[in-house]
């Protein structure tokens, strides 16, 4: 049967620029050659919920079980390059922080990603631009399984949302999510999420050590 939109799938997928490099997978042998320490993880996704790059999701909207190779370009994948996105910051700004902009070095600026271009006297001159923008790039993708477990999904779309492994609970066409109280007002605002998605109520409910983070 063909997969449609809010369906959950589990893949296997390695992206890389085309012609070029290995950026993301999660099959070992791929996944080695970015850190060979790294431990691949399965990845549950619900079609068009934004979970992954939305040119996988309209692809793979209407396929099926099997195995696809997917060019995407920039506009699909990782967006154009932008040069307003380059820009030049005083050195100041990094000295004030006991930081030292070498040429290649990244850093976070109020969770935007930055990678050092050029430093030349008191002026850095930095790229805010995805490292993939403007690229053309392809993914092998190993579509596994459509996944019909509520919990299975659960998990996977509280993850994606909250970056944690938060208890839950399901009852009566409602969702219970435990969570530490400085967080209980940022899991309430994805209600209607839950509503849309799975079609159940979201309960929030309190709780001393309610999650563990995900590594």
């Amino acid at each position: 049967m063909a997969f449609q939109k809010k369906d959950f799938i589990e893949i296997e997928f390695t992206g890389k620029i085309k012609d070029g490099e290995v950026f993301d997978s999660n099959i070992k042998e791929d996944l080695k050659k970015l850190n060979p320490d790294s431990n691949p993880k399965p990845l549950i996704f619900s079609l068009g919920e934004g979970m992954f790059l939305k040119g996988i999701d309209d692809f793979l909207i209407g396929k099926d079980i099997g195995k696809y190779k997917i060019e995407l370009p920039p506009e699909k994948a990782f967006g154009p390059r932008v040069p307003q996105f380059v820009q030049t910051i005083p050195i100041k700004v990094f000295k004030s922080q006991n930081l030292n902009p070498v040429p290649g070095a990244v850093f976070n600026f109020d969770g935007r990603i930055a990678k050092i271009l050029t430093v030349s006297g008191g002026r850095v001159i930095a790229d805010f631009n995805n490292p993939l923008a403007g690229k053309i790039v392809t993914y092998d993708i190993n579509v596994i399984r459509k996944v019909e477990d509520l919990n299975e999904k659960l998990k996977s779309f509280i993850n994606f949302l909250f970056r944690k492994e938060l208890n839950f609970s399901v009852k009566d066409n409602k969702i219970i999510i435990e969570v530490e109280k400085n967080l209980s007002q940022f899991v309430e605002m994805f209600k209607e999420k839950f509503k849309d998605v799975f079609n159940l109520e979201l309960e929030v409910k309190e709780t001393e050590n309610p999650s563990k983070e995900q590594q």
